[in-house]
């Protein structure tokens, strides 16, 4: 019986210039981990600081894998597409249940975060359905799943592209906004910090792993490229960008609030401010631009299991349905910052380092390594284990600490 894979057509490129595709993965890469990144720092103390360009590092070298794993077959398409010619049918459902896991939860954390968000800017507001009455984290939730929905029925992601532009210059603006705030109006850079706290590493590594779990997303960017062989120039394009958008956001909100930091560095800004208006806007704004891009890959790869995969009104109702399940959880999970720990320590350090580098492996066993390469490779494959291991039993303990509360 035929697989997937074998059963896939000769995927050619869908005309996505090099431009859009470097604001596509931007987009991916530069998500809500912006606003929980001072956080991460403050968990860590200043040296940890070190710990966000090793992991940005890692994952841009993982990033590279994939791309050599794709080219070994034509075929390929998708993430699933390499676990599947790495390791067969289990490798593809492997990849499959991890990668739409950890998209499916990233979708999440942007409505839980423009609830959040939304009640801080209007505090205090209640919504009438019928005759319930919603609060207004709630209401705020529903009211942006609302918004995000008709973004989800572009298919293409050369239109996506447009939305990506509006995420990253949103990235940009949300960082010079809290600089404002810090210089301008009063708030000031006298936080304390600490130099390295060993406590708080797990939680800071896994927020960090978080910022960078755009590899689910990285085969479906490179196939839509007009000329693939650009890809890994957009991939160096990407981590060096938002790397420094992330330590500049991470050193200025921890020299503004030290140890004060919430998980979101927008709760924390003056609300009277007409600069931190202008930024819990953009955190607003910038949600809404990245959400199609990450449920993408979700949604294709439900359409493609439908008998009418090319018609337009059940792409519209797969999306449809993944945005209200997302909303649902969105309602029910109550901690923003130790989810994003969980998701960056178990899922994001599966996706984005264990991986690509057991795929890579597999896939060119047949071809001659250099032993520098290999002891590479099983040096990242141990550190993201220890990572994984570490960081997921640090972020349940404090969700279960939290609930019980």
């Amino acid at each position: 019986m035929e697989t997937q894979l074998e059963r896939a057509p000769l995927s050619h490129g869908k005309g996505t210039t090099f431009l859009r595709t470097c604001f596509n993965g931007l987009n991916a890469l530069s998500g809500v981990g912006i606003l929980s990144i001072p956080f991460a720092l403050s968990q860590g103390g200043w040296l940890s600081l070190t710990f966000l360009f090793l992991v940005a590092i890692l994952c841009w070298y993982t990033g590279l894998l994939l791309l050599r794993c794709m080219d070994a077959s034509p075929l390929i398409k998708t993430y699933p597409d390499i676990g599947e010619l790495a390791f067969g049918r289990k490798g593809r459902a492997v990849i499959c249940v991890f990668m739409y896991l950890e998209l499916y939860l990233v979708a999440v954390e942007f409505l839980i975060l423009e609830g959040d968000n939304l009640d801080k800017l209007f505090p205090n507001q209640e919504f009438k359905l019928g005759h319930s009455k919603i609060g207004g984290r709630q209401g705020f939730v529903l009211l942006a799943s609302l918004v995000v929905l008709p973004t989800t029925w572009l298919r293409s992601l050369g239109a996506l592209a447009y939305l990506s532009v509006g995420g990253v210059l949103a990235s940009i603006i949300l960082v010079l906004c809290v600089l404002w705030v810090g210089a301008v109006d009063g708030v000031g850079f006298d936080g304390e910090g600490t130099l390295l706290n060993w406590s708080g590493i797990p939680t800071t590594i896994s927020l960090f792993a978080f910022c960078y779990c755009g590899h689910a997303v990285f085969p479906t960017l490179c196939n839509s490229m007009k000329d693939r062989s650009q890809f890994s120039k957009v991939l160096l394009v990407c981590f060096l960008t938002s790397t420094a958008t992330y330590g500049s956001m991470a050193a200025l909100g921890y020299l503004m609030y030290g140890e004060h930091l919430k998980s979101q560095v927008t709760l924390n800004l003056p609300i009277r401010k007409m600069s931190s208006k202008i930024a819990i806007c953009t955190t607003l704004i910038n949600p809404l631009t990245k959400y199609a891009v990450i449920i993408n890959p979700i949604a294709t790869a439900l359409e493609e299991t439908c008998p009418l995969r090319d018609s337009r009104p059940i792409s519209m109702l797969v999306r449809t349905v993944i945005v209200v399940s997302t909303a649902i959880v969105a309602l029910v999970i109550p901690f923003f910052g130790y989810v994003m720990a969980f998701t960056g320590s178990f899922l994001s350090v599966t996706v984005s380092i264990l991986l690509p580098c057991f795929c890579y492996l597999k896939i060119d066993r047949g071809l001659k390594k250099s032993r520098i390469e290999i002891g590479v490779i099983v040096g990242i494959i141990l550190v993201g284990l220890f990572v994984g291991v570490v960081g997921t039993y640090s972020s349940l303990k404090q969700i279960m600490e939290n609930l019980r509360k």
